[in-house]
Protein backbone atom coordinates (compact mmCIF):
# COMPACT_ATOMS: atom_id res chain seq x y z
CA UNK A 1 0.00 0.00 0.00
CA UNK A 2 1.35 3.42 -0.90
CA UNK A 3 0.56 6.93 0.25
CA UNK A 4 1.14 10.18 -1.55
CA UNK A 5 0.98 13.46 0.35
CA UNK A 6 1.60 16.88 -1.11
CA UNK A 7 0.69 20.32 0.18
CA UNK A 8 1.60 23.08 -2.31
CA UNK A 9 3.09 26.31 -0.98
CA UNK A 10 0.40 28.20 -2.91
CA UNK A 11 -2.23 26.93 -0.46
CA UNK A 12 -0.30 28.37 2.49
CA UNK A 13 -0.11 31.76 0.72
CA UNK A 14 -3.87 31.73 0.07
CA UNK A 15 -4.62 30.78 3.69
CA UNK A 16 -2.43 33.67 4.87
CA UNK A 17 -4.41 36.06 2.66
CA UNK A 18 -7.67 34.66 4.03
CA UNK A 19 -6.54 35.18 7.63
CA UNK A 20 -5.42 38.74 6.91
CA UNK A 21 -8.73 39.56 5.23
CA UNK A 22 -10.68 38.17 8.20
CA UNK A 23 -8.43 39.89 10.75
CA UNK A 24 -8.84 43.40 9.32
CA UNK A 25 -12.55 42.84 8.72
CA UNK A 26 -13.00 41.75 12.33
CA UNK A 27 -11.06 44.78 13.62
CA UNK A 28 -13.18 47.18 11.53
CA UNK A 29 -16.53 45.63 12.50
CA UNK A 30 -15.55 45.31 16.18
CA UNK A 31 -14.31 48.93 16.33
CA UNK A 32 -17.50 50.26 14.73
CA UNK A 33 -19.57 48.12 17.12
CA UNK A 34 -17.78 49.59 20.17
CA UNK A 35 -18.23 53.15 18.85
CA UNK A 36 -21.96 52.54 18.34
CA UNK A 37 -22.32 50.95 21.78
CA UNK A 38 -20.51 53.80 23.58
CA UNK A 39 -22.40 56.38 21.52
CA UNK A 40 -25.68 54.69 22.36
CA UNK A 41 -24.91 54.77 26.08
CA UNK A 42 -23.92 58.45 26.05
CA UNK A 43 -26.84 59.59 23.88
CA UNK A 44 -29.34 57.12 25.34
CA UNK A 45 -30.09 56.03 21.75
CA UNK A 46 -31.86 52.68 21.54
CA UNK A 47 -31.27 52.68 17.76
CA UNK A 48 -27.49 52.85 18.21
CA UNK A 49 -27.52 50.16 20.89
CA UNK A 50 -29.72 47.95 18.70
CA UNK A 51 -27.40 48.30 15.71
CA UNK A 52 -24.38 47.64 17.96
CA UNK A 53 -26.03 44.37 18.97
CA UNK A 54 -26.55 43.56 15.30
CA UNK A 55 -22.87 44.29 14.60
CA UNK A 56 -21.99 41.93 17.46
CA UNK A 57 -23.40 38.99 15.45
CA UNK A 58 -21.14 39.93 12.53
CA UNK A 59 -18.13 40.31 14.82
CA UNK A 60 -18.88 36.89 16.35
CA UNK A 61 -19.12 35.28 12.89
CA UNK A 62 -15.86 36.88 11.74
CA UNK A 63 -14.17 36.02 15.03
CA UNK A 64 -15.25 32.37 14.75
CA UNK A 65 -13.97 32.15 11.16
CA UNK A 66 -10.67 33.78 12.15
CA UNK A 67 -10.30 31.40 15.10
CA UNK A 68 -11.04 28.46 12.77
CA UNK A 69 -8.24 29.51 10.41
CA UNK A 70 -5.85 29.73 13.37
CA UNK A 71 -6.89 26.32 14.71
CA UNK A 72 -6.63 24.85 11.21
CA UNK A 73 -2.91 25.63 11.03
CA UNK A 74 -2.10 23.39 14.01
CA UNK A 75 0.00 20.36 13.14
CA UNK A 76 -1.40 16.81 13.07
CA UNK A 77 -0.82 14.70 16.17
CA UNK A 78 -1.44 11.15 17.39
CA UNK A 79 -5.10 11.90 18.08
CA UNK A 80 -5.85 14.25 15.15
CA UNK A 81 -3.91 12.64 12.30
CA UNK A 82 -5.32 15.07 9.72
CA UNK A 83 -4.68 18.04 11.99
CA UNK A 84 -7.45 20.56 12.64
CA UNK A 85 -8.32 21.58 9.08
CA UNK A 86 -11.92 20.41 9.49
CA UNK A 87 -12.54 23.07 12.15
CA UNK A 88 -12.86 25.55 9.27
CA UNK A 89 -15.74 23.51 7.85
CA UNK A 90 -17.35 23.23 11.29
CA UNK A 91 -17.14 27.02 11.66
CA UNK A 92 -18.73 27.46 8.22
CA UNK A 93 -21.54 25.07 9.24
CA UNK A 94 -22.18 27.01 12.47
CA UNK A 95 -22.17 30.33 10.59
CA UNK A 96 -24.56 28.87 8.00
CA UNK A 97 -27.00 27.71 10.69
CA UNK A 98 -26.74 31.17 12.30
CA UNK A 99 -27.55 32.84 8.96
CA UNK A 100 -30.68 30.69 8.64
CA UNK A 101 -31.71 31.62 12.19
CA UNK A 102 -31.15 35.34 11.56
CA UNK A 103 -33.14 35.17 8.31
CA UNK A 104 -36.10 33.50 10.03
CA UNK A 105 -35.97 36.09 12.83
CA UNK A 106 -36.01 38.93 10.26
CA UNK A 107 -39.04 37.35 8.54
CA UNK A 108 -40.81 37.14 11.91
CA UNK A 109 -40.03 40.79 12.72
CA UNK A 110 -41.05 41.82 9.19
CA UNK A 111 -44.43 40.12 9.55
CA UNK A 112 -44.98 41.98 12.85
CA UNK A 113 -44.16 45.28 11.15
CA UNK A 114 -46.90 44.73 8.60
CA UNK A 115 -49.30 45.17 11.51
CA UNK A 116 -47.36 47.98 13.23
CA UNK A 117 -45.28 49.94 10.66
CA UNK A 118 -42.32 51.69 12.36
CA UNK A 119 -41.53 55.38 12.28
CA UNK A 120 -38.33 56.21 10.41
CA UNK A 121 -36.13 58.78 12.12
CA UNK A 122 -33.25 60.74 10.63
CA UNK A 123 -30.93 59.10 13.18
CA UNK A 124 -31.84 55.64 11.88
CA UNK A 125 -31.14 56.75 8.31
CA UNK A 126 -27.70 58.05 9.33
CA UNK A 127 -26.92 54.77 11.10
CA UNK A 128 -28.01 52.79 8.04
CA UNK A 129 -25.80 54.88 5.73
CA UNK A 130 -22.74 54.56 8.02
CA UNK A 131 -23.41 50.82 8.40
CA UNK A 132 -23.62 50.49 4.63
CA UNK A 133 -20.23 52.18 4.17
CA UNK A 134 -18.58 49.98 6.83
CA UNK A 135 -20.07 46.80 5.35
CA UNK A 136 -19.01 47.74 1.82
CA UNK A 137 -15.42 48.19 3.03
CA UNK A 138 -15.48 44.90 4.96
CA UNK A 139 -17.07 43.04 2.03
CA UNK A 140 -14.37 44.42 -0.28
CA UNK A 141 -11.63 43.25 2.12
CA UNK A 142 -13.13 39.75 2.35
CA UNK A 143 -13.43 39.53 -1.44
CA UNK A 144 -9.63 39.71 -1.63
CA UNK A 145 -9.49 36.23 -0.08
CA UNK A 146 -10.29 32.83 -1.56
CA UNK A 147 -13.96 32.84 -2.59
CA UNK A 148 -14.04 29.03 -2.72
CA UNK A 149 -13.12 28.72 0.96
CA UNK A 150 -16.29 27.75 2.85
CA UNK A 151 -15.15 29.33 6.11
CA UNK A 152 -14.39 32.69 4.48
CA UNK A 153 -17.58 32.51 2.38
CA UNK A 154 -19.72 31.99 5.48
CA UNK A 155 -18.18 35.08 7.12
CA UNK A 156 -18.64 37.08 3.90
CA UNK A 157 -22.32 36.10 3.74
CA UNK A 158 -22.87 37.47 7.27
CA UNK A 159 -21.43 40.81 6.18
CA UNK A 160 -23.32 40.70 2.87
CA UNK A 161 -26.56 40.13 4.76
CA UNK A 162 -25.89 43.25 6.83
CA UNK A 163 -24.95 45.19 3.69
CA UNK A 164 -28.22 44.23 2.00
CA UNK A 165 -30.06 45.07 5.21
CA UNK A 166 -28.55 48.57 5.22
CA UNK A 167 -29.54 49.09 1.57
CA UNK A 168 -33.05 47.84 2.33
CA UNK A 169 -33.35 50.16 5.34
CA UNK A 170 -32.21 53.18 3.30
CA UNK A 171 -34.57 52.45 0.40
CA UNK A 172 -37.46 51.77 2.76
CA UNK A 173 -36.72 54.99 4.66
CA UNK A 174 -36.74 57.04 1.47
CA UNK A 175 -40.01 55.46 0.28
CA UNK A 176 -41.65 56.13 3.63
CA UNK A 177 -40.32 59.70 3.77
CA UNK A 178 -41.21 60.60 0.16
CA UNK A 179 -44.40 58.62 -0.42
CA UNK A 180 -45.52 57.70 3.10
CA UNK A 181 -45.39 54.03 2.03
CA UNK A 182 -45.00 52.49 5.50
CA UNK A 183 -45.21 48.96 4.16
CA UNK A 184 -41.81 49.45 2.47
CA UNK A 185 -39.86 48.61 5.64
CA UNK A 186 -41.28 45.11 6.25
CA UNK A 187 -41.24 44.35 2.51
CA UNK A 188 -37.53 45.29 2.29
CA UNK A 189 -36.79 43.29 5.45
CA UNK A 190 -38.45 40.13 4.12
CA UNK A 191 -36.74 40.42 0.70
CA UNK A 192 -33.35 40.71 2.44
CA UNK A 193 -34.26 37.81 4.75
CA UNK A 194 -35.05 35.56 1.78
CA UNK A 195 -31.66 36.35 0.19
CA UNK A 196 -29.87 35.68 3.50
CA UNK A 197 -31.87 32.45 3.97
CA UNK A 198 -30.88 31.15 0.51
CA UNK A 199 -27.21 31.95 1.18
CA UNK A 200 -27.37 30.36 4.62
CA UNK A 201 -28.92 27.16 3.27
CA UNK A 202 -26.26 26.91 0.55
CA UNK A 203 -23.26 27.33 2.85
CA UNK A 204 -24.81 24.97 5.42
CA UNK A 205 -25.49 22.37 2.73
CA UNK A 206 -21.95 22.67 1.30
CA UNK A 207 -20.25 22.42 4.71
CA UNK A 208 -22.52 19.52 5.76
CA UNK A 209 -21.52 17.69 2.54
CA UNK A 210 -17.83 17.98 3.48
CA UNK A 211 -18.45 16.97 7.10
CA UNK A 212 -20.29 13.86 5.87
CA UNK A 213 -17.27 12.83 3.74
CA UNK A 214 -19.14 13.64 0.52
CA UNK A 215 -17.46 13.41 -2.87
CA UNK A 216 -16.04 16.75 -4.11
CA UNK A 217 -18.55 18.23 -6.56
CA UNK A 218 -15.95 18.94 -9.25
CA UNK A 219 -14.77 15.31 -9.44
CA UNK A 220 -16.69 12.64 -11.36
CA UNK A 221 -16.43 9.25 -9.68
CA UNK A 222 -17.19 7.51 -12.99
CA UNK A 223 -14.53 9.41 -14.93
CA UNK A 224 -11.93 8.92 -12.21
CA UNK A 225 -12.52 5.17 -12.09
CA UNK A 226 -12.42 4.99 -15.89
CA UNK A 227 -9.10 6.89 -15.93
CA UNK A 228 -7.62 4.42 -13.44
CA UNK A 229 -8.87 1.49 -15.52
CA UNK A 230 -7.16 2.95 -18.60
CA UNK A 231 -3.73 2.74 -16.94
CA UNK A 232 -1.51 -0.01 -18.43
CA UNK A 233 -1.75 -3.41 -16.68
CA UNK A 234 -4.72 -2.35 -14.50
CA UNK A 235 -7.52 -4.97 -14.56
CA UNK A 236 -9.94 -3.63 -11.96
CA UNK A 237 -10.56 -0.88 -9.43
CA UNK A 238 -12.51 -1.45 -6.22
CA UNK A 239 -13.05 0.10 -2.77
CA UNK A 240 -12.78 3.53 -4.39
CA UNK A 241 -13.45 6.43 -2.03
CA UNK A 242 -13.13 10.17 -2.66
CA UNK A 243 -13.70 12.81 0.01
CA UNK A 244 -12.50 16.22 1.15
CA UNK A 245 -10.73 17.24 4.32
CA UNK A 246 -11.51 20.80 3.19
CA UNK A 247 -12.74 21.86 -0.27
CA UNK A 248 -9.15 22.63 -1.33
CA UNK A 249 -7.82 19.34 0.08
CA UNK A 250 -9.42 16.36 -1.73
CA UNK A 251 -8.31 12.84 -0.85
CA UNK A 252 -8.74 9.41 -2.42
CA UNK A 253 -8.18 5.77 -1.56
CA UNK A 254 -8.65 2.66 -3.70
CA UNK A 255 -7.44 -0.84 -4.56
CA UNK A 256 -5.93 -1.41 -8.01
CA UNK A 257 -5.94 -4.97 -9.37
CA UNK A 258 -3.04 -5.46 -11.81
CA UNK A 259 -1.52 -8.23 -13.88
CA UNK A 260 0.60 -10.56 -11.75
CA UNK A 261 3.91 -9.73 -13.44
CA UNK A 262 3.37 -5.94 -13.56
CA UNK A 263 5.84 -3.33 -12.33
CA UNK A 264 3.75 -2.13 -9.39
CA UNK A 265 5.97 0.83 -8.51
CA UNK A 266 5.63 2.14 -12.05
CA UNK A 267 1.84 1.70 -12.02
CA UNK A 268 1.65 3.52 -8.70
CA UNK A 269 3.71 6.41 -10.06
CA UNK A 270 1.52 6.62 -13.18
CA UNK A 271 -1.66 6.56 -11.10
CA UNK A 272 -0.51 9.34 -8.78
CA UNK A 273 0.67 11.50 -11.68
CA UNK A 274 -2.63 11.06 -13.51
CA UNK A 275 -4.69 11.84 -10.38
CA UNK A 276 -2.69 15.00 -9.73
CA UNK A 277 -2.75 16.31 -13.31
CA UNK A 278 -6.30 15.33 -14.28
CA UNK A 279 -8.24 15.57 -11.01
CA UNK A 280 -5.99 17.76 -8.77
CA UNK A 281 -5.88 15.00 -6.14
CA UNK A 282 -2.52 14.91 -4.36
CA UNK A 283 -3.43 13.03 -1.18
CA UNK A 284 -3.88 9.39 -2.16
CA UNK A 285 -3.73 5.95 -0.59
CA UNK A 286 -3.53 3.22 -3.23
CA UNK A 287 -3.30 -0.51 -2.51
CA UNK A 288 -2.07 -2.59 -5.44
CA UNK A 289 -2.89 -6.29 -5.60
CA UNK A 290 -2.26 -8.98 -8.20
CA UNK A 291 -5.05 -10.46 -10.29
CA UNK A 292 -4.45 -13.93 -8.86
CA UNK A 293 -4.85 -12.69 -5.29
CA UNK A 294 -8.05 -10.88 -6.23
CA UNK A 295 -9.48 -13.99 -7.92
CA UNK A 296 -8.51 -16.12 -4.91
CA UNK A 297 -10.20 -13.64 -2.56
CA UNK A 298 -13.32 -13.60 -4.77
CA UNK A 299 -13.48 -17.42 -4.74
CA UNK A 300 -13.20 -17.43 -0.94
CA UNK A 301 -16.09 -14.97 -0.70
CA UNK A 302 -18.24 -17.09 -3.03
CA UNK A 303 -17.51 -20.25 -1.05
Amino acid sequence: MAHNHSHPHGQHHVKSENKNALFWSFILIFTFMVIEFVGGLFTNSLALLSDAGHMLSDAAALGLSLFAFWIGTRDPNNRKTYGYRRFEILAAFINGITLIGIALLIVYEGMKRFLEPPEVSSAMMVIAVIGLVVNIIVAWILMQGDRENLNLRSAFLHVLGDLLGSIGAILAGLLIYLYNWNIADPVASIVVAILVLISGIRVTKDSYHVLMEGKPEHISLTKLKQSLMELPEVCDVHDLHIWSITPDFPAMSCHLVVENESDRDQILEQANRMLKEKFQIEHTTIQIEGKQLRLHHHDDCCN
